[in-house]
């Protein structure tokens, strides 16, 4: 009884713990980083973005500032939707988790999106 009270104690400190680190999570944790993929749609050269939540946390209703974004080619807006404000929401506002989201666009200029 007394090793699974100790057992039970553990895992809530560790978990706890994880909670803690997790809340430092913010969103200097995004990275969004952009190349060419060598490919071009309509006479314009193709990029690819990668937005990445490098936090152990998730990060919800993801937003970054994409004022003036064009694009000749289409992009899923559940990955990337680009609205009237400014503003892009990623993900669909679902939970951005650490594993790597992209899209491509295509533009004669890479567009720099950079966190809200």
């Amino acid at each position: 009884m007394a090793a699974t009270t100790k057992i039970l104690a553990t895992l809530l400190l560790v978990g706890l713990i994880a909670h803690g680190k997790a809340s430092n999570c913010s969103l200097r944790d995004i990275s969004v980083s952009q190349s060419r993929t060598g490919a071009t749609v309509q006479n314009k050269p193709e990029w690819i973005v990668t937005i990445e939540n490098k936090c152990t946390c998730v990060q919800l209703d993801l937003k970054l500032n994409c004022e003036g974004f064009q694009t000749v080619e289409n992009i899923d807006p559940s990955v990337f939707k680009v609205s009237r404000d400014g503003l892009c929401l990623v993900n669909n506002g679902q939970t951005v988790y650490n594993e790597p989201l992209t899209f491509k666009y295509a533009w004669d200029n890479s567009f720099p999106c950079s966190r809200r």
